[in-house]
């Protein structure tokens, strides 16, 4: 399921660095059962999926469902991987991946909560035929158009 494209950090999405470092200083943080200690967890992870751990938690898993996120975290790197992600940092698994795997591998299967936008790389260019640069090209003509006029 992986594209040649480059993988996306966890670690880069609003607010998991911080969160990491605070798990640097304070291990507390990196144990999901803490988390009520530490409300800002809750709120990067709404953020970024839409819904929290506890949330998450309480979703009724589909049929068949693999319980990846049961995996040690080690073995879901490379299952990460796969399906697009980084999970690590300095290859290794992040500290704080307890807090976000199951909402993160809920987003990734469309059962719960959303994956975090991504802007297009920088190198991305539409072809004439999508609409919204059609669209975006043609308000942004009218408005020189208009604003000359003046």
């Amino acid at each position: 399921m992986a594209t040649d494209t480059a993988l996306r950090r966890l670690i880069d999405l609003p607010g998991v660095a911080d969160l990491e470092y605070q798990a640097l200083l304070k291990p507390r943080y990196a144990e999901p059962e803490n988390r009520a200690e530490f409300p800002e967890i809750d709120e990067v992870s709404r953020a970024n999926f839409g819904i929290t751990l506890d949330e998450a938690e309480d979703v009724d898993l589909p049929a068949g469902w693999d319980k990846i996120d049961r995996k040690p975290d080690r073995d879901q790197v490379a299952a990460f991987e796969a399906a697009g992600w980084d999970v690590t940092d300095k290859r290794r698994p992040l500290r704080m991946l307890g807090q976000f795997k199951l909402q993160l591998w809920l987003a990734i299967r469309g059962v719960a909560g959303q994956l975090p936008f991504q802007a297009p790389p920088d190198d991305w260019k539409a072809d004439e035929s999508d609409p919204f640069r059609s669209s975006l090209a043609q308000d942004a003509a009218a408005f020189l158009r208009d604003r000359r006029k003046r």
